[in-house]
């Protein structure tokens, strides 16, 4: 796409205003006429290159005659989507010339002068296939100086109110896409969103487009007058019209038209005008093109530039593929667009928006923004939370759990017990019945001595100390077996596990004398003192030494011999019970020490899961198995006190 764009500027062109250098930086004024001629010959030698360096190129060449210099937000966004489309949509290259033929501010040269220099763009005899005329002074100077320039050159006119043609129709290859601009419209809209409403601001720049727009809207205005009165803004330098912006009165709204220069002959562009109002006024601010949305206006029904842009586009592909004129009605105002920000700014529910409105700029929520990661959060929270209340639930059940144990192991524990004193009445009553004899026997012969009168007072204290040695034996023996059959909770504190062991076998004597059975003894010569129950630990010596009894019940008197006998290492203490029994029978290993599992025809099968229940709760290990030369081996592993010697104060083995 080829494009020369040329700024040429006019004084008296009606209603056109324009940004550009204010007066302060105003250059002087200086001879057109030979600038121009310059200027016309430098693009009389491009064009001439250009010819030569493509002959084989046809080129559309379109004249632009654009109305306002950069810094019009409308007329800005138009052209430069209008020079797009047409370049994508034509089937052969487009050459635009753009000539602002609006004032600019800086040379100011007359009307016939610009009218020339147009006309000496085009060299040679040859013409533009489209002159487009882009808004009001635009279209005022091409109807006014289209007889002098191209008469029989198709002439579109774009972005123009249809109010700038008055009552003269369009003349011969004549076509205009023009706009409805529905100011009262606007009006009705600002009363919607704001009811309460008295007065509103109208910003405009000076010159003939302000006089223009306040003569044409006098009549459709005068309909609000019982509800709204109208301030006009064309009278005004830019400086004056911020401060009556920030001055405005409660109950007040601005109406943004578009700008140029304002009364002082400054030139400013639509976004640093629409900028400092937004900053400054005390009122929202409202306008009618789709491109001030976000700039700074509140919204409304706007007419969208990029369809304009887009019609003018197709109708002008029309006009270059031979069409003369094109009939197209006034583009109006289309769904009404309002800023998010602006709306929340000045409080305004989007319940009083009209129906379909679209609200753009929304600032998007937490969840919207970060809708990934929000989910992603929750989900490992609600991981973790479940991970949490499985662990608390867990560890509730196992403080359950063990509760429980201990319960059920106290309760097993003074089971086991009573099963073990039953299987050894008869040893008690044997323990008992030897220092009770002793001591009857004394007594008759202390009763014999003294009857005979031969009680000398030295052999009466000797009886009588032969009589309290029986009654202490007899005690010991009481209290041994009432400490057995006592229910307790595990009381760990540091214990001679010899003692445990020697106290362990007084237990059970008798019933090894019955049964003719005898017993090795072989203790570490190292202190074996461990952190635990005397009565538990002495139940588990009890019981391994019951059933190593029982399981030589059927072997010869020589055979029945079992031995006892522990290891003291560094950290840890072993206590080995080795019987010459039966050994345990193939069908309980593995589940040696399973609830009810047992060997003896008349057992219950608890025993063995007393004892292990008993040494887990001293962080021991137990192991059984069959010896090589028969009967069987169990082995009692447990912690090794880190004192040395039983504290003072401390449990001892009755």
């Amino acid at each position: 796409m080829a494009y020369r764009q040329f700024h040429v500027t006019r004084a008296t062109s009606p209603g056109g205003e324009f940004s550009g250098s204010p007066p302060t930086a105003r250059r002087q004024r200086l001879d057109v006429c030979p600038r121009l001629a310059c200027a016309a010959l430098g693009i009389w030698l491009v064009l001439g290159a250009a010819t030569n360096g493509a002959a084989q190129t046809v080129q559309r060449q379109v004249l632009v005659l654009q109305s306002l210099h950069r810094g019009n937000l409308v007329l800005d966004t138009f052209t430069t989507n209008f020079h797009v489309e047409l370049d994508q949509r034509a089937d052969q290259p487009v050459n635009f010339v753009q000539i602002v033929v609006g004032p600019a501010g800086s040379v100011g040269a007359p009307e016939q002068a610009v009218v020339d220099f147009i006309r000496s763009t085009f060299v040679d005899g040859s013409k533009p296939d489209l002159v487009v005329a882009i808004a009001g002074p635009a279209t005022v100077f091409a109807r006014k100086y289209r007889q002098q320039l191209f008469p029989d050159t198709p002439l579109l006119f774009a972005a123009v109110d249809h109010r700038f043609f008055g009552d003269s129709p369009l003349g011969k290859n004549e076509t205009a896409v023009a706009v409805a601009a529905d100011f009262p419209g606007m009006v009705d809209e600002i009363l919607q969103l704001l009811p309460q409403t008295r007065q509103i601001f109208i910003v405009t720049g000076a010159g003939q487009i302000g006089t223009f727009w306040r003569r044409e809207l006098d009549k459709p205005f005068a309909r609000f007058q019982d509800r709204v009165t109208f301030a006009w803004g064309d009278d005004l330098s830019l400086p004056e019209i911020l401060r009556r912006s920030a001055s405005l009165p409660d109950h007040s709204a601005i109406l943004f038209m578009s700008f140029g220069t304002d009364a002082a002959g400054a030139a400013y562009a639509d976004e640093r005008v629409l900028g400092d109002l937004n900053t400054m006024a005390r009122a929202p601010v409202f306008g009618l093109q789709s491109t001030y949305l976000g700039a700074g206006v509140v919204g409304g029904s706007l007419l969208r530039i990029d369809e304009l842009s887009l019609r003018t586009a197709d109708v002008a592909i029309q006009l270059l593929n031979g069409a003369r004129s094109v009939n197209v009605p006034p583009q109006r105002a289309g769904l009404p667009m309002f800023d998010w920000r602006e709306l929340h700014r000045w409080g305004i529910s989007e319940n009083r928006l009209p129906p379909g409105s679209e609200v753009r700029f929304r600032t998007p929520s937490l969840w919207q923004q970060y809708r990934g990661t929000v989910l992603s959060a929750v989900g490992v929270l609600a991981v973790q939370s479940l991970l949490i209340v499985g662990l608390l639930y867990q560890r509730r059940a196992r403080q359950r759990a063990e509760l429980e144990g201990r319960k059920n192991l106290a309760l097993a524990a003074d089971a086991g017990r009573r099963q073990t004193m039953s299987a050894l009445t008869n040893s008690i009553a044997h323990e008992l019945g030897q220092p009770l004899s002793a001591m009857i026997h004394n007594v008759q012969a202390g009763r014999m001595m003294i009857t005979v009168n031969r009680a000398t007072p030295d052999a009466i204290d000797e009886i009588l100390s032969d009589i309290e040695r029986e009654a202490v034996q007899a005690t010991q023996i009481i209290d041994r077996h009432r400490t057995m059959l006592k229910s307790r909770q595990l009381d760990p504190k540091p214990i001679d596990l010899h003692a445990v062991i020697r106290a362990s076998l007084a237990l059970v004597a008798h019933e090894m004398r019955a049964r003719q059975i005898e017993a090795t003894v072989n203790l570490s010569s190292s202190p074996c003192i461990v952190t635990g129950d005397q009565v538990l630990l002495q139940q588990v010596l009890v019981n391994l030494v019951m059933n190593a009894m029982d399981a030589m019940a059927d072997s010869p008197p020589e055979r029945r011999r079992f031995s006892i006998s522990t290891d003291v290492g560094a950290t840890d203490v072993e206590v080995t019970v080795r019987d010459n029994g039966t050994g345990l029978p193939t069908q309980v290993d593995g589940a040696l020490f399973t609830p009810f599992v047992t060997t003896k025809a008349h057992g219950l099968g608890i025993g063995l899961t007393i004892v292990r229940t008993i040494v887990d709760a001293h962080r021991g290990t137990i192991d059984g198995h069959n010896n090589p030369e028969g009967g069987a081996t169990f082995t009692v592993t447990l912690r090794r006190s880190e004192t040395a010697e039983i504290p003072s104060g401390a449990e001892s083995v009755a």
